[in-house]
């Protein structure tokens, strides 16, 4: 049996990219995992994620929650920083 760790180890995404989806998309972390990993792969995937960051940050700013606005945007810069290749190649 695989355990949340195996799945985010395999995901290509680390703890806090898996955690911004799990928040956006309202679904637990293990789901969060798969969904990312499945995004990635594809054509419009590295946008769609970042998007998907971009909107929890807008979201915890209208919250006034500036810390976790932060949080988020250190999370956009990693994943920007690490997947930007993919994107070029149009994985």
């Amino acid at each position: 049996m695989l355990t949340l760790e195996d799945c985010i180890a395999l995901s290509e995404l680390n703890e806090d990219e898996i955690a911004a989806i799990s928040e956006h998309e309202h679904v637990p972390e293990i789901v969060a995992a798969e969904y990312g990993n499945y995004l990635l792969h594809q054509p419009n995937g590295v946008p769609a994620l970042k998007r998907i960051i971009l909107e929890d940050i807008a979201d915890a700013e209208q919250r006034n929650d500036l810390k976790h606005a932060l949080h988020l945007r250190l999370v956009l810069r990693h994943f920007v920083r690490n997947h930007s290749d993919l994107q070029s190649t149009g994985m």
